[in-house]
């Protein structure tokens, strides 16, 4: 296959999607018919729910359509498997990574084209062309050798990316790429992406950043309820256009506030260390607040998050709640003490995936769903029919297996356990990774009436809008250690990002 993507002619359609659909127990996706030109960025949103990743999925041979058809650069196209798509040029970026972890990031980049000769494996080649791939998305200060567990969920991400970054490729479909990235390696994909643009590659960008799309996207196509509902250029269309488009009502995004007035502290600590993945932290968490943490990947925000849940343990340093020196050696010790955490990985620290909707959201507090050691599977039932309808997570019913949602309905999932047992301190690290925006507007208005009820909350999240609208307070990680604490009003995007970054130029707040 030629190296320039598009084998299609200039202005035809690189891919064509004609009247796809897709029934499962019910129809998922109905009629769907759309084209992606070469060196065109297509945008690709809706809700969750509305069949955007069923719609990838077919397009790169992980689902077969129950009816529709499709063409590559003019020819019938059907991959029955994702390795028969990316024979033909079409290679998935997916929301949920499918990495090795045991192996090392060169391999797990090269995994289905490794340089081997008599059988050996030529390791001094593979970390080569490792580091070339890496290069390319501005991560070349990662050892190649590094095994892929090692890597925080970020930058694991950000290898995932690389993998599909080959030369063959001629249409490239991107799932919520920038969910887990940081500012600095966004702008690295959107450099990529612009290269494959000029190289006639065609890419679907699949996401609810609404503003990257207006920054990235030729076109959007607005799915809803499984159907196409909008096709327009991008360029002067308003967010909140799209966002009406997508849920089919005016929705209100969160706005800037004034600072919640804060009171007493709930959890605190001093000199919290593990490592050197957290370095003497002191923090504090008042009743009635939002506390932010933001940072670079690999700053130490998640690993000073589990310290605090009791996930890892601490070297030194000591936690207090509610006044009292605690020392949690287990989740469930932190759990019985009030603190929960919705973790940043879901599928392998959140979910029981094949357990329903009922069984996960109501996991936290056994003892409200039990009498004399039995489960009572009404009061079950009710607690999860109310959880489901007040974050609207789009299922069949309660009983539904949450490995069947989309990723942001089974994030919902997540959030609905804490909602359940009502902690007094609710950790958050990257709380509305693959949520939508009609969803994301459910999930602040839960965390305002937490504070309003007097909950201490600290989020984590890569995506600084967010933080600065939800938060009354805003520490900054940089190399394990909590460098500066913002008080609303008195920062600034680029004064967060400079603290994370070490700008020497920029001064702020001692934490």
């Amino acid at each position: 296959m030629a190296d320039t993507a598009a084998d299609a002619p200039a202005g035809a359609e690189l891919l064509s999607l004609q009247d796809i659909g897709k029934d499962y127990a019910a129809p998922v996706l109905d009629g769907v018919s759309l084209a992606l030109r070469p060196g065109e960025v297509l945008a690709l949103t809706g809700e969750n729910g509305a069949g955007k990743s069923t719609l990838s999925k077919i397009v790169c041979g992980l689902v077969v359509p129950t009816r529709g058809r499709m063409t590559l650069a003019g020819a019938p196209f059907g991959p029955g498997s994702r390795r028969e798509a990316e024979r033909q040029g079409v290679r998935m970026v997916m929301q949920e990574l499918g990495l090795v972890p045991t192996l090392s990031v060169a391999e797990n980049l090269l995994l289905d084209r490794l340089p081997q000769r008599a059988g050996w494996l030529r390791r001094g080649e593979l970390h080569a062309l490792a580091t070339r791939q890496l290069e390319k998305i501005g991560m070349q200060h990662i050892d190649p050798a590094t095994p892929v567990a090692r890597l925080g969920i970020g930058q694991q991400q950000m290898v995932e990316i690389a993998r599909n970054l080959q030369d063959h490729t001629r249409v490239l479909v991107l799932d919520e790429p920038t969910a887990m990235l940081t500012p600095r390696e966004t702008a690295h994909l959107f450099e990529q992406i612009a290269l494959l643009k000029a190289r006639g590659v065609g890419i679907v960008y699949v996401s609810h950043r609404l503003e990257e799309l207006q920054r990235i996207a030729d076109r959007v196509a607005v799915l809803r309820d499984g159907r196409l509902v909008d096709v327009r250029a991008m360029a002067g269309v308003r967010e909140s256009e799209l966002v009406e488009r997508m849920v089919g009502r005016a929705v209100h995004e969160h706005e800037g506030r004034p600072r919640r007035p804060a009171g007493p502290v709930l959890l605190s600590a001093r000199g919290l260390g593990r490592a050197q993945a957290v370095r003497d932290v002191d923090l504090s968490l008042h009743a009635g607040e939002v506390m932010g943490l933001a940072g670079l990947v690999g700053s130490g925000r998640t690993e000073l998050v589990r310290l605090l849940f009791g996930a890892d343990p601490a070297d030194r340093g000591e936690i207090t709640l509610s006044g009292k020196a605690r020392r949690f050696r287990s989740p469930m010790q932190a759990i019985r003490a009030g603190i929960g955490l919705v973790t940043e990985d879901r599928k392998s620290q959140g979910l029981l995936l094949p357990q329903s909707i009922r069984v996960n959201a109501t996991l936290s507090d056994l003892g409200a769903v039990a009498r004399g050691g039995w489960l009572r599977a009404g009061k079950e039932r009710g607690i999860a029919r109310r959880l489901v309808q007040t974050l609207r997570i789009r299922s069949r019913s309660e009983e539904q297996p949450v490995a069947t949602l989309s990723g942001g309905n089974q994030q919902k999932v997540v959030f609905a356990r804490w909602l359940h047992r009502e902690c007094d301190v609710l950790l958050l690290d990257e709380p509305t990774r693959g949520v939508d925006v009609g969803a994301r507007a459910d999930l602040y208005a839960e965390l305002d009436r937490m504070a309003d009820a007097g909950k201490a909350l600290l989020m984590v999240s890569s995506d600084l809008r967010e933080l600065m609208a939800m938060c009354d307070r805003i520490g900054v990680m940089r190399a394990g250690r909590l460098v500066a604490t913002f008080e609303r009003g008195a920062w600034s995007e680029q004064s967060l990002l400079a603290a994370a970054f070490g700008d020497p130029r920029t001064s702020s707040p001692d934490p």
